[in-house]
């Protein structure tokens, strides 16, 4: 593979670093520091293949990198589901084509959900990033990306993930609420509210990452990962079984357990640090 880096790859043996978007490179308030953003690219220019792994749709990603400034070769998105490449074909996308697609049938899992549930919202992401959403989601992002549809019009179609959400619950009660569904053939995580996220049975950021580190040949020794979420848990498990899996200073404790490294909040540029440490 050619080297995007120039010749900086030649003096450093390069990692493959995984950066979560939300609560990792990015606040709350959406805000990228420009502290993460030099550090981020310093770790380019050293040669390191430094990308995006995040739960966010295709289109919801790419034009993340423009802040960063960074062309990466891959992107990981819907957490796991969708990967892509960085091209110049004619069918390219922002620059990117997708390269691995993952997708499942929701209709059982939603039904599931609904009886427990039946005042949440939901929402179905297809294969080229576009939700169909069923009740009101706060986020904005979501629904530009989105069509309102019924609930009946989410079932049998090709998913590549789909979101719940239940406002009238706190995050324990949620939590519990979940546990008692026993969702089964679908990989899923709970977030920091009463948000749940579901994608195709075995597929995580950890499982795309995998595939994109075999395709660099890149030693598990030498990855790099970072995230905050419940969603990154799998991934951050990757990263520390022998290389270095980093928690955000604010993730809550089973995502901290999974890591095996914790740096600083993503508000005391923890992101910032933690990449400073990778080898220039």
């Amino acid at each position: 593979m050619n080297d995007a880096h120039g010749t900086a790859a030649t003096r450093v043996k390069r990692w493959l670093v995984a950066l979560d978007i939300d609560g990792t490179v990015m606040r709350e308030d959406g805000v990228v520091t420009q502290a993460t953003i030099d550090a981020i690219q310093a770790a380019d220019a050293a040669g390191h293949e430094v990308m995006l792994s995040t739960g966010r749709s295709e289109g919801m990603t790419v034009p993340v990198l423009e802040r960063l400034g960074i062309q990466p070769e891959y992107l990981v998105c819907a957490n796991g589901a969708v990967t892509l490449r960085r091209s110049s074909a004619p069918t390219a996308i922002n620059g990117y084509v997708r390269v691995h697609v993952e997708t499942f049938d929701p209709t059982d899992v939603l039904q599931t959900i609904r009886g427990a549930l039946e005042n949440g919202a939901y929402g179905v992401e297809s294969p080229d990033g576009h939700y169909l959403l069923s009740g009101e989601f706060p986020d904005d992002a979501m629904t530009k990306h989105g069509s309102h549809v019924e609930f009946s019009e989410l079932l049998g179609v090709q998913a590549t993930r789909v979101v719940v959400i239940s406002p009238e619950h706190g995050l324990e009660e949620f939590l519990q609420i979940v546990d008692r569904m026993g969702l089964h053939k679908v990989s899923y995580n709970v977030g920091w509210t009463a948000w749940l996220d579901i994608a195709p049975e075995g597929v995580t950021k950890a499982t795309a990452m995998e595939r994109v580190r075999e395709w660099f040949d890149i030693p598990r020794s030498r990855v790099f990962a970072a995230g905050d979420g419940r969603n990154d848990i799998d991934m951050l498990r990757w990263a520390s079984t022998s290389g270095r899996g980093v928690a955000m200073g604010q993730a809550p404790d089973d995502v901290v357990d999974a890591a095996s490294e914790i740096t600083g909040g993503v508000t005391d540029d923890g992101l910032a640090a933690a990449l400073d440490t990778l080898p220039r």
